[in-house]
């Protein structure tokens, strides 16, 4: 009976010791170097049930940002570099550290000109003339000079105080560095050991040199320009070559020009489809008479969103009309319904292709990137040399603004389909474009309508912008307001675009909304 209770005692001993040499093992594998203080280390952070534990790590605390470098731990290499930075800038102050130099020379020049005062109240005297005014501004400028002295002298005096300060500070940061390593290098053994593969272990030789590389390239340049009074201009000013500017400038203007004349006609042709597409839509908006498209509007928003969007769109459009905006507020819908058909009919395939085709998507990422990160104003320039002014060229910088939204939403979409669902469709005889028709596009519906919502909102977001080029609608009114300060007519033109935003967006979503409630 006693070998029975024992028996499973050892066993469960040996197991315990078993894995504890295991994790040991793991440990001395990870660290590399001084494995042993390491263990013990582990094993105390691991053991705590605190979020931190106290333990001290001198080599970290000597080599500072160095060891960070040299275990992978970049995030507290740049961190306390920039803290020993701080540091370094008090000592260097403290020490060698021109305190006051400005003050001094301000002095230097203010008692150089008070001496220029009182000779000349000397001259005016012996000539007979007034001089009291000069002596008086001579001694002011004395005064001020002595004043500023005494000033910089005082800031010497600060010195000592400085660079003890500097000093405390950068012992005060070492510690905090050995205090910090080892939960943080505690932390970066679990990563190690869930993902081997990405997470370096040990020392690195490699990135200790990039460590002391990277420290000695911008600790002592950023020491020297904060503690040194006259700093040379290399290290504050870019040496660039202004005729690198000129003759790139001109360079890029004879490309512009070149291309613009070469494909003259088919920068005019796409002018030409874009007007076709926004007189048909104006012509349905404001050539209609507004009885029939404001009841029509309401109509939609009713059977689209339900009552509530079509009470808020009947309030929209009573602010809009009562006001005198009914037109350009038309207008502006032809636009942005021009733009986000356009972006609708070109970007939803280009979606459905980038979705199916990953390398097609890499390669149009960064010209997505490109298109949504450029600054809305910089469109209007090529937009400008190749297609001229006015609607038409809006448009097609509004297109330019608005359609990744749509494309990368659709892609996302795409992507989103289970492969099972598709495989299942397959293996019942559907052709891929049934799998496509029936199938894919079903689901990624809500991805595909929330990139159209989104289009919507940037298109209107680019009412105001595209009037800087001749565009007309509520953008027009509100450029107008901006260019004689006319407060009042900018607020009401302001509201009104937001109306026409808020309409647009409430039809679309409720539309959606409605259409899952249906199919659920």
């Amino acid at each position: 009976m006693t070998d029975a209770t024992v028996t499973p005692r050892a066993a469960n001993v040996a197991e315990i010791e078993a894995d504890r040499a295991a994790l040991d093992a793991s440990i001395a594998e990870f660290t590399q170097q001084n494995s042993d203080y390491y263990t013990q280390a582990f094993h105390k952070i691991q053991e705590s049930t605190s979020a931190y534990t106290f333990t001290f790590n001198l080599a970290a605390a000597l080599l500072g940002p160095i060891w960070s470098a040299a275990r992978g731990l970049w995030g507290g290499f740049w961190g306390f570099l920039i803290l020993e930075i701080i540091a370094w800038v008090q000592i260097g102050r403290g020490s060698w550290g021109e305190l006051g130099a400005d003050l001094l020379a301000r002095a230097a020049t203010q008692e150089e000109t008070a001496r220029e005062r009182l000779q000349q109240a000397a001259e005016a005297v012996a000539a007979g003339e007034d001089g009291t005014r000069l002596e008086t501004l001579g001694n002011n400028l004395l005064n001020a000079a002595a004043l500023s002295r005494e000033r910089a002298a005082e800031l010497a005096a600060e010195s000592t105080q400085i660079l003890i300060v500097g000093i405390v500070l950068l012992v005060l940061i070492r510690l905090a560095q050995g205090l910090w390593a080892n939960n943080a290098l505690e932390k970066k053994y679990e990563e190690w050991r869930i993902e081997p593969d990405r997470v370096q272990a040990g020392w690195s030789n490699r990135n200790m040199i990039w460590g002391i590389v990277l420290a000695f390239i911008i600790a002592p340049l950023t020491v020297y320009r904060f503690t040194v009074e006259d700093v040379t201009d290399l290290l504050t000013e870019f040496p660039a070559n202004p005729d690198i500017y000129g003759n790139t400038a001109r360079w890029l203007e004879d490309v512009i020009d070149a291309a613009a004349a070469g494909g003259a006609g088919m920068f005019d042709g796409i002018v030409f489809g874009v007007r076709r597409v926004l007189d048909a839509i104006s012509l349905a908006l404001i050539g209609t008479p507004w009885p029939v498209v404001m009841s029509v509007i309401l109509v939609v928003a009713w059977r689209s969103a339900g009552p509530r969007v079509a009470i808020f769109t009947a309030a929209a459009l009573a602010y809009i009309a009562f006001l005198g905006y009914w037109e350009i507020a038309m207008e502006t819908v032809a636009l942005v319904g021009a733009a986000v058909v356009l972006c609708v009919i070109i970007g939803i395939p280009l979606g459905i292709w980038f979705g199916k085709s990953e390398r097609a998507y890499r390669i149009a990422e960064p010209v997505l990137d490109l298109m949504q990160t450029l600054p809305a104003f910089v469109y209007l320039i090529p937009i400008i040399a190749f297609f001229g002014t006015g609607n038409p060229p809006g448009i097609l910088a509004t297109i330019i603004f608005g359609m990744p939204p749509v494309i990368r939403l659709t892609a996302l979409g795409m992507r989103g389909v289970p492969e099972s669902i598709k495989e299942a469709a397959s293996a019942f005889g559907a052709s891929n474009w049934q799998i496509l028709r029936d199938v894919e596009l079903p689901l990624a519906r809500p991805s595909i309508m929330t990139g159209v919502n989104q289009t919507i909102l940037m298109c209107l977001s680019m009412v105001v912008i595209i009037s800087l080029i001749g565009g007309g609608g509520l953008g027009q009114t509100i450029l107008e307001a901006l260019q004689f300060a006319a407060k009042g007519p900018g607020l009401l033109g302001g509201f009104a675009i937001l109306f026409v935003a808020m309409v647009i967006d409430r039809i679309v979503q409720g539309a959606f909304r409605r259409k899952d409630m249906k199919e659920h």
